[in-house]
């Protein structure tokens, strides 16, 4: 049973509408924790927060049994966690002895006693901000996007000045080649066999650890061979023994499979090792094929039937002809900014590139913003397109800056030449500070497993970036009226 948060009062507790913040402060919590203070104390935003969380989180649950981590509790550590771009673990410290993070979640004490102290583990933590996925957050990011709006804009019906582009956001990942993509597929098979070795007893696999170091040492040598070496004959010899081992290893393994030893009370650990062991046992395979066909018969292997990690399988090979890094692995991440620094749209792009994207954003921007009028909306020539010069007529941008890749015809110097297209071009790089900004927000490598939890990663980013702005846009306010009472008290006291 999960509540969304009601907090217990009493003398040795500080309401969460009371918490005060550091406003001088230089550092990226306090304002994101503004942020969720304005969201829980404002009625309307709560409530409707709230209930999305409520349909994702509680969803087909029953309502008794025992009890779990308040939806409160998991959105302020989902956030609190990206908006410091860290870890876990200190996610975990901070949750149980951060104090502006503990008012913030209406569980910080007052008095010095701490005998009935709420406390919260990391596997509780890790498990519950789990729950959160790419949807959700859509969601709510778009709840915080017109709250923002809102707060900032000057008159209601003030039209949108959209930027947009894109940046590879990586992966956690090494970089890869097929020499040490099967060396990660052989160790993780060794792995899976030393797993099967603590529950049955397996036979015909005492030497496992003198069979690893003599795998590693080839892969070390091949790779010295291949990368540096200058004799061709000794690079494939290197290669031929290299695969060799593994094939043997590759061959062992699927005996393995075929005829896996079973204990009565391990049987389910047992049948989920074996189906690891099959699936990394495949990748062996599949990476000495590669190799004999690279290395010794010097085929060229097509682009499609490539792999860039065993663990990370989503992970793209992403060129975008920068100078200082040729290459990035993971995913491009396509970003939207308005003219208050909000992000009012994003997705992770799953092996598509940057022109393929405009019809798709203006539907997205349509939909979010119904009504509101964009006056302007900016790409790099990267969007470049016949068609994607059409599709932004066709959506009622007043200034649709899209310049053209290559060479220009007298209409498109025209157009490229008015001084308003040059204004709205030449501010289009501001979308490049907020990137960098959400690169600090833990945006610049994924660290979590998997597309899911990369496609999370991304969401809570966003928002906690969202809540930032916002958050930024609360300590001017606060500011402002400081300023104000302090300007009255001296006049009184003149």
């Amino acid at each position: 049973m999960r509540q969304r948060f009601e907090q217990q009062i009493n003398f040795r507790t500080v309401a969460i509408s009371d918490v005060k913040f550091p406003l001088k402060s230089r550092d990226e919590l306090p304002p994101v924790l503004m942020a969720l203070q304005y969201i829980f104390i404002t009625p309307e935003l709560n409530e409707k927060v709230f209930a999305l969380l409520e349909k994702k989180i509680c969803f087909g649950k029953k309502k008794t049994g025992r009890k779990g981590m308040d939806l409160w509790h998991i959105l302020v550590l989902a956030v609190v966690r990206h908006a410091c771009g860290t870890n876990w673990d200190t996610l975990e410290t901070w949750s149980n002895h951060h104090e502006l993070v503990r008012r913030v979640m209406g569980v910080h004490a007052t008095a010095f006693i701490e005998d009935e102290k709420i406390e919260f583990t990391y596997q509780t933590i890790l498990d519950n901000v789990s729950l959160i996925d790419e949807a959700l957050l859509y969601q709510i990011n778009q709840l915080v996007t017109d709250a923002g709006h809102k707060l900032v804009k000057k008159k209601e019906d003030e039209a949108l000045k959209l930027k947009t582009d894109s940046y590879s956001l990586e992966t956690n990942v090494h970089f890869p080649t097929d020499l040490n993509l099967l060396w990660d597929s052989v160790r993780k098979c060794l792995d899976m066999i030393e797993k099967l070795q603590t529950i049955t007893s397996l036979q015909g696999w005492r030497k496992i650890k003198n069979l690893r170091k003599m795998l590693k040492s080839l892969f070390r040598a091949t790779s010295q061979q291949v990368f540096k070496g200058k004799d061709e004959h000794k690079k494939k010899q290197y290669v031929k023994q290299y695969l060799h081992q593994a094939r043997m290893l590759e061959q062992r393994a699927a005996k393995l499979i075929n005829h896996p030893p079973m204990v009565a009370d391990n049987e389910l650990k047992i049948i989920l090792i074996i189906i690891e062991l099959e699936k990394y046992k495949k990748y062996v395979n599949k990476f000495t094929a590669q190799i004999e066909r690279r290395l010794l018969k010097e085929e060229v292997i097509p682009a499609e039937e490539k792999v860039f990690s065993i663990f990370e399988e989503h992970t793209e090979w992403i060129t975008k002809g920068k100078l200082n890094r040729k290459v990035e692995l993971g995913h491009l991440l396509l970003i939207t900014t308005d003219q208050y620094q909000f992000i009012v749209d994003y997705k992770v792009m799953e092996k598509q590139k940057d022109a393929a994207q405009v019809s798709g954003l203006c539907e997205r921007i349509k939909n979010n913003f119904p009504g509101k009028k964009v006056y302007s909306h900016s790409f790099d020539k990267g969007f470049w397109s016949k068609d994607n010069q059409t599709t932004l007529q066709e959506a009622a941008i007043e200034q649709a800056i899209l310049p053209k890749r290559g060479r220009h015809n007298k209409e498109d110097k025209e157009r490229e030449g008015s001084s308003i297209f040059k204004k709205l071009r030449n501010a289009h790089s501001s979308v490049e500070s907020n990137i960098n900004m959400l690169e600090h927000h833990g945006l610049n490598r994924c660290m979590d497993k998997g597309l899911r939890g990369y496609k999370r990663c991304v969401g809570l980013s966003v928002l906690a970036y969202n809540l930032h702005i916002l958050g930024n846009a609360l300590k001017v306010k606060e500011l402002a009226e400081e300023a104000k009472r302090e300007k009255v008290r001296l006049k009184r006291a003149a």
